[in-house]
């Protein structure tokens, strides 16, 4: 797969988590936040206003530092098809 590959199917698994209504579990929501953060490069601290909040997305950041962000696009993508193939 190309990287202009990867980044149209990223940017696809993103936008249908976006437009799904009903709630992810949480710990999917965590996974997804850390993949998310690391595949676009963005290293802004978490904003939560409960401090809890933030210590789980610091961790679940921690828990991916190692992986390059193409990585985290393909790791994302895979975590989002399986939710929506088990979800039907």
């Amino acid at each position: 797969m190309t990287n202009n590959d990867l980044d149209i199917e990223f940017q696809e698994a993103v936008n249908r988590v976006n437009a799904h209504n009903d709630p992810f579990p949480a710990d999917f929501l965590l996974r997804l936040y850390a993949y998310y953060k690391k595949a676009t490069n963005d290293y802004g601290q978490p904003s939560s206003k409960k401090p809890i909040i933030n210590a789980f997305k610091t961790n679940a950041l921690f828990q991916i530092k190692d992986i390059t962000p193409d990585e985290a696009k393909a790791t994302y993508i895979e975590l989002v098809n399986t939710y929506f193939l088990y979800r039907k």
